[in-house]
């Protein structure tokens, strides 16, 4: 089971309807079109539209059981107690004094231009359960980071 946002699900299940409704038919017809050039046994287009098309198939499955394991979160009952998925947390690295804003959301929400971590990374896994005020020295893959937590929101 995968906690997310609703907004997250929306967007599966957007994706989920272009892939089997655009990029399916546009595959098909790749390969009917490498089909109709002949010999198959050396025809490398209507391998390769073969090959994407399987891509593009595992991709829609894949996507079918994320949904199906979706849970959405109700964000109405979470607290901004403590650091939970959905939180969003202000934070200073301690080291550099710098400021930090993440959002912890589900591995397939992830997102980190738009400032989304996934609750499996070490440095969501690091700040659950913590409070305001609470500061924590998180190992992450370039070495261990010390976090103060300033704010948390939903």
């Amino acid at each position: 089971m995968t906690y997310m946002s609703q907004e997250g699900y929306d967007k599966m299940i957007a994706e989920l309807t272009r892939l089997e409704s655009v990029e399916r038919p546009k595959a098909s017809a790749a390969i009917a079109e490498a089909r109709d050039k002949g010999d198959l046994s050396e025809n490398s287009e209507y391998d390769a539209a073969k090959e994407a098309q399987a891509h593009l198939e595992d991709k829609i499955n894949r996507l079918k059981l994320a949904i199906s394991e979706a849970k959405i979160v109700d964000v109405s009952r979470l607290s901004s107690e403590a650091v939970q998925i959905l939180s969003k947390v202000e934070m200073t690295n301690l080291t550099t004094k710098s400021k930090m804003t993440y959002t912890i959301v589900s591995e397939n929400e992830a997102d980190l231009r738009a400032g989304k971590i996934s609750i499996k990374t070490p440095i969501a896994q690091g700040l659950l359960n913590k409070k305001v005020g609470d500061e924590v020295e998180i190992k992450i893959p370039r070495g261990t980071i010390r976090l103060r937590i300033d704010k948390i929101s939903i």
